[in-house]
């Protein structure tokens, strides 16, 4: 299975109607796990990248609710880049995943649903140490 195979592009319903737009996400349901914590990154700047780390354990779904931003997601062999920008999409991003996001739009907010409590201790922040892990040698990057 490809690295985009694994990190699926999700596509959420518009229920909305003449009132407005309505997206629904149910953990179990519309993305492959149960929610255990939400949190969402805004007022940053075009220039900043976020992330920048892989997880041991948590699991993600990425969505900007408003405004864009894109996402390099790699496993230090493969990678790509996805755009967010339609609240009706997110990207999933599995366990041991790296991920960066940048160039976000000066109205960005970008939801994130993580499958676990935050714990930093599952956190990997240093690229290298995380292609060891993997089994690649910094040469393969």
């Amino acid at each position: 299975m490809t690295l985009q195979e694994r990190c699926e592009i999700l596509q959420f319903a518009d229920l909305g109607d003449e009132r407005g737009k309505l997206v629904v996400i149910e953990g179990g349901q519309a993305i492959p796990f149960d929610i255990q914590r939400v949190f969402y990154i805004y007022e940053s700047d075009r220039d900043v990248v976020r992330g920048e780390h892989a997880n041991r354990e948590s699991e993600f779904v990425l969505i900007n609710v408003a405004g864009q931003s894109k996402v390099r997601i790699t496993n230090g062999i493969e990678e790509f880049i996805v755009e967010l920008n339609k609240p009706m999409m997110g990207v999933y991003i599995p366990k041991m995943i790296w991920k960066d996001m940048y160039d976000f739009s000066s109205d960005s907010v970008l939801l994130v649903l993580a499958s676990t409590h935050y714990d930093g201790k599952e956190y990997i922040r240093d690229y290298d140490e995380y292609l060891k892990i993997m089994g690649l040698n910094c040469s393969q990057k």
